[in-house]
């Protein structure tokens, strides 16, 4: 992680924002604090931050609309800020793009070691430990399923010929399915390697963001094995 990683925290209760900001930053951290969407957005605009932590009840413009403006805009990490867990609220987030969620109340070495997960995953996109693993490789890395072709030394992904946008962290979890092609993949492994979980985690991060990346390389691509996971059709 490199040193003062820029932090964009967008929460609009003063204590939260202000006791967050004061933890972050005695970890390492720039702090650029926002009180609601519109003044974030703007932040975000101004400062390109390195990783958004975002609330997702805020005024102006609420969390996941901020979210969905930022994934517009960059491929940059978001983490979402939900009072419940079992909230709507976690869904409609990671649906927006997020990577990750945390649910509030948090422990600040929580935060910070989930922050710190998502940077490494996006600072090491194209060391998936299932890359380079034995597949239908079409040569110079490009592993090739159907009309769907993945460079995993490009770190580019293509269907049909034409050239498919993913977040770091869909680019990841293609990568795990692509190096071991027909193998069911478990939610908690692909936790694991993915989202560098060494604890249990939620699902649902897992299941959006394979229902995400459906939608870009083919909704019958990635199969889903009921009781186990997915796997990757070869």
């Amino acid at each position: 992680m490199p040193e003062h990683t820029h932090v964009l925290f967008v929460e609009d209760d003063d204590v939260i924002r202000e006791a967050t900001q004061l933890a972050l930053e005695r970890d390492g951290f720039a702090v650029t604090a926002m009180p609601d969407g519109l003044s974030g957005l703007a932040a975000f605009r101004a400062d390109r931050p390195d990783i958004a932590l975002l609330d997702v009840m805020v005024p102006g413009l609420d969390g996941v609309s901020l979210c969905r403006r930022i994934r517009d805009e960059s491929t940059v990490p978001v983490i979402m800020l939900s009072a419940r867990a079992d909230s709507i609220d976690v869904v409609l987030g990671l649906e927006a793009g997020a990577d990750d969620y945390v649910t509030k109340p948090f422990d600040g070495a929580v935060l910070v070691a989930r922050i710190r997960a998502v940077l490494r995953r996006f600072g090491h996109a194209g060391r998936s430990s299932g890359a380079g693993a034995d597949g239908p490789a079409g040569g110079d890395g490009v592993l090739t399923f159907g009309e769907l072709e993945v460079d995993t030394e490009g770190m580019e992904v293509r269907r049909a010929g034409e050239p498919v946008a993913l977040t770091p962290t869909e680019m990841r979890l293609l990568l795990e399915f692509s190096g071991a092609p027909g193998t069911v993949l478990s939610r908690d492994k692909l936790l694991e390697r993915v989202w560098d979980y060494g604890w249990g985690g939620d699902t649902r991060v897992v299941d959006v963001h394979v229902q995400r990346l459906r939608q870009k390389i083919g909704q019958d691509r990635i199969e889903t094995v009921r009781g186990f996971g997915y796997k990757l059709r070869g």
